[in-house]
């Protein structure tokens, strides 16, 4: 299921919870969707993070040296 499909389907169940209660498998399933749609931007943000390189306005890298660290680790940014 792709993240836009997970989305999706949290927002029918939000709606027909708003109609009437959820059995307990709809709301299993709402809980576990919105668990991994969460997982999945907290994983996109870590990755956008990861990839930053900072610099100032003399173009000098400023990158902190913990984000260095992870991004040599990860072989980003060849440092």
């Amino acid at each position: 299921m792709t993240v836009q499909e997970r989305l999706q389907r949290i927002n029918e169940l939000s709606l027909l919870s708003r109609e009437y209660p959820l059995t307990d498998s709809e709301k299993r399933e709402q809980h576990h969707l919105r668990q991994e749609y969460i997982k999945s931007l907290r994983f996109g943000f870590r990755n956008m993070v990861e990839g930053l390189k900072v610099v100032d306005e003399n173009n000098n890298d400023v990158t902190p040296s913990k984000l260095k660290r992870i991004q040599k680790e990860k072989g980003i940014h060849n440092r």
